[in-house]
């Protein structure tokens, strides 16, 4: 049950179930192609509802053995995992580039801020400690526990799909939960391939299990239902998330729900521009614009708009598109036609509400998932472009005047995950961030993502924190014992 990826990776394709590679209970599959070639890839086992109350069993028997392995124990296999993912890198790169699109240097990347979620929450493991002490009152010894919280569902997206994995499996091992991870369907295969890294990194048969399928609601609200389940952990759209939470209620689950943006980028007129535009490429480029913390909408002062446009514009017309296994790459396509379709959609849209385009604004040459990389000026308050999440490699610029009206344009969204302040005066962008409703800001940089730091949003962009030292507590509950000796 594998498939050959450029003629020498070797990627599994079964369902992940209790430590077998297994054929899906109806048969049926789900096809992997590559967005960039149109090449069929291979084709995936596709879990029915029966298949993920399987793999709930299995997480079930797992659990309970996995918990109580010491701390260091777990620390130690989740430490191998970084190490293998170092020694399999670019087979992991290719994959990742081969199925989502990426251009290499992003593929690359991925790989390595993947793999630090191994190593980081593997010194997370053992410090996940609890409290002690004397009750006010002299009465009693209040002592309170971290325990493992159970068995933990994972849904994750294609956009990232080594990185959102492993953000979410290395805290759930880390902490004692074993896990049932879905991954989306266009890029299971990544997700696949970790499952046996993991396995070959000594996870227990059971800890954890990975099940793609076609039919991502019924498999997915199945485990949701069963009561063994106690965590969800999802990544994706806001309306997907909304869907989730009510799924969850019934059981009243613990959810981390990092969900939809709609990136502020805010530059203020003592910006050094040539350094701006050098970060917009960061924060609006990686990935090719799909990514929920991309910049999504570009706020410059007056002052400085026409110069950062222009030589924003420059340097997005210059890259070179082309598939991710081409070296000189520098966007790959999206993550399918539809996708890109969407965007155009978008673009044509804010162009019949008054915005100009100043380089690209079309689909791209080379295949139907390609789009050029895009430049939007002369985009006024109120134009529907600013309002929606752009997944792809377009930069609307629109203008403000005073300081306030800048975080005030920041702000207008019921979104909350991301944004980024530019400012000469480092004082005067520390305030702004203070102001601005995003739950991570980039000051002075388009580059905020580290497994050592605290990812989620705020509003409408979701619950909890993923990564940093409050990673690992999703996965965790709290329990409060009273003594008296």
């Amino acid at each position: 049950m594998t498939a050959t990826l450029n003629g020498s990776v070797e990627v599994p394709t079964g369902l992940w179930i209790g430590g077998q590679w297994r054929d899906g209970s109806d048969g049926t599959t789900l096809p992997v192609d590559d967005p960039a070639t149109g090449e069929h890839l291979a084709d995936v086992a596709s879990a029915t509802t029966e298949d993920a109350v399987a793999a709930v069993d299995a997480a079930h028997a797992a659990f309970g053995p996995w918990a109580a392995r010491p701390p260091r124990e777990r620390a130690e296999v989740l430490r191998r995992a970084w190490e293998l993912m170092q020694e399999r890198f670019d087979d992991i790169a290719t994959v990742i580039a081969m199925e989502g699109g990426k251009g290499w240097d992003d593929a690359a990347g991925e790989v390595r801020y993947a793999s630090e979620f191994f190593r980081w929450f593997a010194e997370e493991a053992v410090r996940a400690n609890g409290q002690y002490g004397l009750s006010p009152g002299g009465d009693k010894r209040i002592i309170s526990l971290l325990q493992p919280i159970g068995v933990a569902v994972l849904v994750t997206p294609w956009n990232f799909p080594a990185a959102m994995a492993t953000r979410k499996i290395a805290p759930a091992l880390a902490a004692g939960c074993s896990v049932v991870l879905k991954p989306a369907s266009n890029t299971p295969l990544t997700a696949l391939l970790l499952a046996q890294l993991l396995a070959d990194a000594g996870v227990p048969d059971g800890v954890v299990n990975v099940v793609p399928s076609t039919s991502s609601g019924s498999t997915v609200g199945a485990m949701l239902e069963d009561p063994r389940v106690r965590a969800l952990s999802f990544t994706g759209s806001t309306e997907v998330g909304r869907v989730l939470l009510r799924g969850a209620a019934e059981q009243v689950l613990k959810c981390s729900m990092e969900l939809g943006g709609n990136a502020p980028f805010l530059v203020f007129d003592d910006a050094d521009v040539d350094a701006v535009v050098e970060e917009a490429m960061i924060a609006k480029m990686r990935n090719g614009g799909e990514s929920c913390i991309a910049a999504n909408r570009f706020h410059v002062q007056r002052g400085i708009a026409e110069e950062f446009t222009r030589k924003l514009s420059e340097r997005m017309a210059a890259l070179r598109i082309g598939s991710g296994l081409q070296p000189d790459t520098d966007v790959g396509p999206l993550i399918d036609a539809g996708a890109c379709a969407d965007v155009d959609a978008m673009v044509q849209e804010a162009v019949a509400a008054g915005a100009r385009v100043v380089t690209g604004g079309r689909p791209g040459d080379g295949g139907p998932s390609y789009y050029e990389p895009t430049v939007l000026t002369d985009v006024a308050p109120g134009n529907p472009i600013l309002d929606k999440e752009v997944f792809g490699p377009v930069a609307p610029v629109s203008v403000f005047d005073t300081d306030d009206e800048g975080i005030a344009a920041a702000n207008a969204t019921i979104f909350g995950l991301a944004a980024y302040v530019f400012a000469g005066d480092r004082g005067r962008a520390m305030r702004a961030a203070e102001r601005v409703d995003a739950g991570m800001i980039g000051v002075n940089r388009g580059l905020i993502s580290d497994p050592a730091a605290p990812f989620g949003g705020v509003k409408q962009s979701g619950l909890g924190r993923e990564g940093g030292h409050e990673g690992i507590g999703e996965f965790m509950e709290m329990k409060y014992i009273a003594v008296d000796w």
